[in-house]
């Protein structure tokens, strides 16, 4: 019986241990370095207008006025909620989102005035992983670049060379594609640096 109680005393004593460091000692640990490190993004990288947060430079929003570049769509709840992150989780060979795309491909064209055969960008049409990525490709930038340079009253040049200062390179200069921030890019399309 003794030897029983000596065994379930050092088990709950290396439970008790484990949960103080891994539950508190760790995450502290790791919450210092970030904020001390990288605190913007530790932060949520949020954008600050007037001392109102006004959004996240890593979460879309839903901008769907014809005088906005439009983002990825989205699966994530209502759309671009984080707290509902998620894709769809339709397979490729899914009816329903054979169907989706098609639906939003056939919107694309008429929103940006594109003609059948023109290729089609595939973020313009299918969401991410997560539904909030707020970037797109430089050829949906581009694509969507006429409308937005007409509801503005802009010349489609002006709007190009405004892509190309919120154009990303590939992380680490080899992952990914180049990309543009909708969120940033907008932003600064209503002077709301």
């Amino acid at each position: 019986m003794i030897r029983i109680l000596k065994e379930v005393r050092s088990a709950v004593v290396a439970t008790i241990v484990l949960i103080v460091i891994v539950s508190g000692v760790y995450p502290v640990i790791v919450w210092g370095i970030a904020q001390g490190l990288f605190p913007f993004e530790a932060n949520g990288s949020l954008i600050n207008k007037n001392g109102i947060i006004i959004g996240s430079r890593l979460i879309a929003q839903n901008f769907t006025k014809i005088h906005y570049f439009h983002p990825r769509p989205s699966s994530a709840g209502t759309g671009y909620d984080p707290v509902s992150s998620g894709g769809s989780n339709f397979g490729p060979l899914s009816r329903t989102l054979v169907d989706t795309v098609r639906q939003r491909v056939m919107k694309y064209r008429t929103e940006n005035s594109i003609l059948p055969g023109t290729e089609i960008p595939a973020d313009a049409v299918t969401a991410s992983a997560s539904g909030l990525d707020p970037h797109i490709s430089l050829g949906n930038a581009r694509q969507q670049a006429a409308r937005v340079a007409r509801a503005r009253g802009l010349s489609e040049e002006v709007l190009l060379q405004k892509i190309a200062t919120h154009l990303e390179g590939r992380d680490m200069g080899i992952l990914g594609e180049p990309r543009v921030n909708v969120v940033l890019l907008n932003l600064d399309m209503d002077g709301n640096k």
